[in-house]
């Protein structure tokens, strides 16, 4: 085993699982109920195709952009070589406030989860967050749970890849369950209202999109540690956001058909109740959201994979602190930029389940304007550099690159003031806001210690 460097060790099947396991995770059984009753059912499902189709357009970039610069990092080694450091920061700092949201989400979703299998643990009053009393008990899983993922990262790539997979086949499972039980038992009359609170349902849905398809760009920050094919990095990263398309929308439509409009109201977990329903067994519904706890774990673990190799890249550019850099001697992960996110995660389970929302929407903000930069870098050097070798190619490039940025930019005005999902005040531009000047405060260390 080579000593202070990224090997590559990770195959085909675990590439794809992490970045489909990724983008699936626990959100499909947490918000699903949210998303339909938000929209409507085929708002839902019309929110997510469109958001589908722009982040289907951004992947093409990232795929001939990851094929070409198989590095460490991904966003920052593109926009770096085409827009400088600066536009390199900016981009990178907003794609960790995404990963870095998953990662905190996901902390809070598993005592959310326990909560469900086991009504009554959460026990020992803490405080009250927006209304919602926070417990030691509950916190306690979360912070329990955060510290051994991140462990299990720090042991190596090649670990948490192998629990990626077997975490995804488990939520491929019990997601096969739940469709085949709409097919047999499903009823279309569920399914109303079709649409629900117009445009604004329907934007409020469509914001959280970018949140959900987070998780492709895992290969590219991965790459350096991908053994195959440099062209096949391109083809996989697309398969994978076919993959997660059909699987948001099958998922809706499933509970949508499972669930009549008063019985998701009434649910506190939507999805695993339409499972109980279509296969008429609580059964069915105890087994999907243990389906569900993979869906946690793959995301977990693939955003401390994407987020720790981000802080790397980051830090071997002299922009965040030299030791964020520094890579395990005997397990060559990025062990301090781990234990960074690792500790943010910790701390998130403190605010309770509000922040489940807040973090899916801030960090949904700072998706966009990274695959703003992307598609940005993207044309950059299809014009600068067209000689660069690429061993994955857009058909169309500067057409595709064009409409990726165009829609990127167009999201992502949906989250300011004046829209009608406009991000929350005070928490949700407070998280975006602390990120921002935690990210100023770093850059400033980082360039003094570079």
């Amino acid at each position: 085993m080579s000593d202070g460097q990224f090997i590559r060790v990770i195959r085909r099947k675990e590439v794809l699982a992490l970045s489909f396991g990724a983008m699936i995770g626990w959100s499909w059984v947490a918000l699903t109920g949210n998303w339909i009753n938000g929209a409507g059912s085929v708002g839902a499902m019309l929110a997510f195709l469109v958001g589908g189709v722009v982040v289907i357009f951004v992947g093409f970039t990232y795929a001939e952009l990851a094929s070409a610069m198989p590095q460490a990092g991904g966003e920052h080694v593109y926009s770096h070589r085409a827009l400088g450091a600066t536009a390199s920061f900016i981009c990178t700092w907003a794609i960790l406030l995404g990963y870095v949201s998953v990662v905190a989400f996901e902390a809070v979703a598993l005592p959310t989860v326990a909560e469900y299998l086991f009504p009554g643990f959460s026990r020992g009053y803490l405080w009250t967050v927006a209304g919602w009393d926070v417990n030691f008990t509950w916190v306690l899983v979360g912070v329990v749970a955060a510290v051994a993922v991140t462990l299990i990262n720090i042991l190596g790539i090649r670990p948490a890849a192998q629990l990626q997979v077997l975490a995804t086949t488990l939520i491929l499972l019990v997601g096969l369950m739940l469709v085949t039980g709409g097919v047999m038992n499903g009823e279309a009359g569920n399914m109303q209202p079709l649409f629900d609170k117009g445009a604004k349902g329907l934007l409020g849905v469509l914001i959280m999109v970018p949140f959900m398809f987070v998780g492709f760009d895992v290969i590219p920050q991965s790459a350096e540690e991908i053994d195959m094919p440099f062209a096949d990095i391109g083809k996989l990263l697309m398969v994978s956001i076919a993959m997660a398309v059909t699987w948001y929308i099958a998922m809706i439509w499933a509970v949508s058909v499972g669930l009549p409009f008063a019985g998701r109201l009434d649910s506190a977990l939507p999805t695993a109740d339409a499972a109980s329903s279509l296969l008429d067994s609580p059964l069915a519904g105890q087994l999907l959201v243990l389906g569900g706890i993979g869906g946690i774990l793959t995301s977990w673990n693939a955003f401390l994979i994407g987020g720790s190799r981000a802080i790397y890249a980051l830090a071997r550019a002299g922009q965040l602190p030299k030791g964020l850099s520094k890579l395990h001697p005997r397990f060559n992960t990025p062990y301090r930029a781990l234990l960074l996110i690792g500790a943010l995660s910790v701390i998130a389970p403190l605010f309770g389940r509000p922040a489940l929302v807040w973090l899916v929407d801030a960090g949904g903000l700072g998706i966009v304007i990274a695959y703003a930069f992307v598609a940005w870098s993207f044309l950059v050097l299809r014009r600068k550099e067209p000689d660069m070798q690429r061993p994955y190619v857009v058909r169309n490039g500067v057409m595709v690159g064009r409409i990726a940025l165009v829609l990127s930019i167009g999201i992502s005005i949906l989250y300011l003031p004046g829209s009608p999902a406009a991000l929350v005040w005070p928490y949700e531009w407070l998280i975006v806001l602390g990120w921002a000047l935690l990210g100023a405060v770093l850059l400033g260390v980082g360039s003094r210690s570079a």
